[in-house]
């Protein structure tokens, strides 16, 4: 098969190019619009997400020989998570191409952080299919780079470092409040408050959701631990 203009670009913008082309057309449609002669990319996105656990794995190994398994394992988290592969998904357009049913398309598809991370692990799945996994590799790390090199020391998730500090001083673990939200329903943006027992408090708007909630715990750990909560 040949593939059309808008995949030709993005295969270029991806850096491989396929051997077969039908791969990445799979890896692009969604469920949405998949169908028993037009198979959609969630069994490429489950093998996606193995083959970038692994090639995050190496690479985190790699670059840091002394780092011990608890700090390894949140930086990992950091770069396999969805929002990550929707970022990824978004600096190489891969919205623009995905192929999505009527109901997706009007709710803005390829705007959503799930459906853009995981056609993200579908292409990387696509990849590792067509050329194996030193392609996979490559790939991964071509366009992951920058974030590899700049993860964290500690990249935990600040709603777990804030309960930690809570619970080592004997608090409840923090309360977490939807102050507003704001957007269309495709692009809601989200104003989280969080709150300590002592009454200590502060508020982000983010969007995700999880990101308002990440950022606002992050502020309020950071104002408590330089002693102005």
């Amino acid at each position: 098969m040949r593939l059309s203009a808008d995949l030709l670009a993005f295969q270029g913008r991806l850096g491989h190019q396929f051997r077969k082309p039908d791969l990445l057309l799979r890896a692009v449609t969604h469920a949405s619009i998949g169908s028993a002669t037009r198979p959609d990319n969630q069994r490429l996105e489950f093998l996606g997400d193995r083959v970038l656990g692994l090639v995050m794995a190496e690479a985190l190994l790699a670059a840091d020989a002394e780092a011990s398994e608890g700090q390894l394992a949140p930086r990992f988290n950091a770069l396999v998570r969805k929002e990550t592969c929707a970022d990824v998904a978004r600096e190489v357009g891969l919205g623009e191409v995905l192929k999505l049913g009527r109901g997706e398309m009007l709710t803005g598809g390829r705007r959503k952080e799930a459906l853009l991370g995981d056609a993200m692990e579908a292409v990387i799945a696509a990849v590792y299919q067509d050329a194996g996994f030193a392609a996979a590799q490559a790939t991964v790390l071509r366009l992951w780079g920058k974030r590899i090199a700049a993860v964290e020391t500690d990249a935990r998730d600040p709603k777990s470092l804030l309960q930690e500090w809570a619970q080592a001083r004997g608090m409840p673990p923090p309360v977490y409040e939807e102050a507003c939200r704001s957007g269309a329903d495709h692009a809601l943006v989200f104003t989280i408050r969080v709150r300590l027992e002592n009454g200590a408090s502060a508020e982000a708007t983010a969007r995700p959701k999880r990101l308002a909630e990440q950022t606002a715990a992050r502020m309020l750990l950071e104002r408590m631990e330089a002693g102005n909560g």
